[in-house]
């Protein structure tokens, strides 16, 4: 019998770690106040009808340029240092891992996010994760961000799920994504799949798990109404504060989940071969 794969997917922003990526490090490098540049990033996107991620991807290369301090890939990825994580994250992956080993699964670990790739390739945990399907630029032959390779907004996060499923993390390759595939040959199906993310903008990838039969988690710093929101309209099947520390509600549900996915797992395996054996 063939070990599972499960796979967790994660937002970044207010889901791992505790603001928003760039209010830690870049935009205080920039010389400007964290609010000076969202504000001129939501002016941009109202004033041009332009997608919120596009619209700060843009704002990130104009003020580097207009303040002559270039837009490199080294540069963001430094800026990973800075971030500060929730409680438990740094040693959380180790641990999952190491029960869904005793469980009789190997857990996968993937980002999908809209903040910048670069900056989660700097940071701590960026060795832990299968892929990481983030926002990214495109640099010419000096280093430099010229354009946006790869923007991930909060509707188009759900495409990331469909190639992790199939199996093709390759953004170029859609031929593969959107090929008909059977269900028993999808590498990962989505019911072995938990995604934690913290509020509205991860809602497509909540509803797709709670369609398709995976897990969906809110994760929250304060809790509010939004969060509660999303439980009394079942678009999440749980909500945690977000301390990834061992023993913690969030550390248990999730351990109870992949245990439960494995049995899951050996009973259709089960079935599968007794159907196999009647024909």
């Amino acid at each position: 019998m063939s070990k599972p794969i499960i796979a967790l997917m994660y937002d970044f922003d207010k889901t791992l770690c505790t603001k928003d990526m760039q209010n830690y490090r870049f935009i205080p490098s920039l010389g400007i106040k964290v609010s000076e540049f969202w504000d001129f990033t939501n002016e941009v996107q109202r004033r041009e009808k332009m997608d919120s991620v596009l619209a700060y991807m843009y704002a990130a290369i104009k003020i580097s340029n207009e303040k002559n301090i270039p837009l490199k890939r080294e540069r963001l990825e430094e800026n990973g240092k800075g971030i500060e994580f929730f409680p438990g994250v740094i040693d959380w992956f180790g641990r999952i891992n190491e029960f869904g080993e005793k469980c009789g699964a190997r857990v996968e670990h993937y980002v999908i996010s809209s903040g910048m790739k670069e900056i989660i390739d700097g940071t701590l945990i960026s060795g832990e994760f299968k892929n990481i399907f983030a926002c990214e630029y495109l640099y010419d032959s000096d280093g430099n961000a010229v354009w946006p390779k790869t923007a991930v907004n909060y509707t188009n996060k759900t495409q990331f799920v469909y190639r992790i499923n199939k199996g093709v993390p390759d953004i170029s390759n859609d031929d593969d994504l959107n090929r008909s595939m059977p269900d028993d040959s999808k590498r990962i199906p989505f019911t072995n799949m938990i995604y934690i993310g913290d509020g509205l903008s991860d809602v497509p990838c909540m509803k797709m798990m709670k369609s398709y039969g995976g897990k969906a988690i809110a994760v929250y710093q304060n809790l509010d109404d939004k969060v509660c929101e999303l439980l009394r309209k079942d678009r999440v099947d749980y909500i945690y504060p977000a301390d990834y520390s061992e023993g913690t509600a969030l550390d248990s549900t999730v351990k109870d989940i992949i245990r439960g996915m494995v049995i899951a797992d050996k009973l259709n395996e089960e079935y599968t071969q007794q159907l196999k054996s009647i024909e």
